[in-house]
C-alpha cells in the first residue's frame, strides 16, 4: 500500500525531480495578486495645475511680505517726521518765548532815559546781544522789512500810509521785528507800509 507522501517530499533523488514538475505540487497562487491593475500612473497635467498654484500662491506671499516691508518703512518715516515735528513745534514755542524778551529789550532800551549811566545802555544791549547769539545758533534770523516790497507770508500790515517819498506797497517802517527759524516764518513782522496819494478830484471850470 503507498503511502501519499507531503507535497514537495520524495522518497528519492528520482521522486524529488518529478515533484518539481508535479501540478499537484506547484505553490499555490493568489488570484486577486494575478487580476490586480498596474499601479496607475500620476496625472502630469493636474501634477502641472498644482505646480502652477503653489507658485501663485508663492507670489502673492511674496508681494504681501513685499508690502508689509513697505508699510514698515512708511510707518518709520513717518513716525520719524512726527517726532522732528514735534521737536520744531516745541522748540518754535520756546524761541517764541524768548522772542518776547528781546522785544522787552528793545522797549527798555528806547525808553532809558538820556541822562542814565553808559552803563545801562552798554549793558543791557549786552545781554540782548547774547541771547541773539543764542537765538542764530538756533537757526534764528531776522526777517529784513524796511524799504522791501510788503509780502503778506513774512509781513503783517498794522497801518497803511499816503507818502509819496515811497512807492505804493513798500515798507516804511517797522512796529515790531519778524523771525524766521530756518526755512520758517516764526513771528511776521508788523509794518506801516506806503500808500500812493488819492488823486485830488479835477475842479470844474465854470
Amino acid at each position: 500500500m503507498n503511502e501519499e507522501k507531503p507535497c514537495g517530499e520524495a522518497a528519492d533523488p528520482v521522486e524529488r525531480e518529478q515533484s518539481d514538475a508535479d501540478a499537484d505540487c506547484a505553490a499555490p497562487r493568489n488570484p486577486d495578486k494575478e487580476n490586480a491593475a498596474p499601479p496607475a500612473q500620476p496625472d502630469v497635467d493636474l501634477l502641472t495645475e498644482q505646480l502652477a498654484e503653489a507658485e501663485r500662491e508663492r507670489g502673492q506671499f511674496k508681494n504681501m511680505a513685499m508690502r508689509a516691508q513697505a508699510d514698515l518703512q512708511n510707518y518709520r518715516r513717518r513716525a520719524a517726521e512726527e517726532q522732528a515735528e514735534l521737536r520744531r513745534s516745541a522748540n518754535a514755542e520756546l524761541i517764541g518765548k524768548l522772542l518776547e524778551v528781546v522785544d522787552n529789550f528793545d522797549r527798555a532800551l528806547e525808553m532809558l532815559p538820556a541822562e542814565a549811566a553808559d552803563g545801562w545802555h552798554e549793558g543791557l544791549a549786552l545781554v540782548r546781544r547774547n541771547l541773539m547769539n543764542i537765538l542764530e545758533t538756533e537757526g534764528v534770523s531776522k526777517i529784513e522789512a524796511a524799504g522791501k516790497p510788503f509780502d503778506p507770508w513774512e509781513h503783517e500790515a498794522v497801518f497803511h500810509q499816503e507818502t509819496t517819498d515811497a512807492e505804493d506797497g513798500v515798507i516804511i517802517a517797522v512796529t515790531r521785528e519778524g523771525y524766521r527759524l530756518r526755512d520758517r516764518v516764526l513771528r511776521a513782522s508788523q509794518v506801516i507800509v506806503a500808500k500812493a496819494p488819492a488823486a485830488e478830484p479835477e475842479q470844474e471850470i465854470h
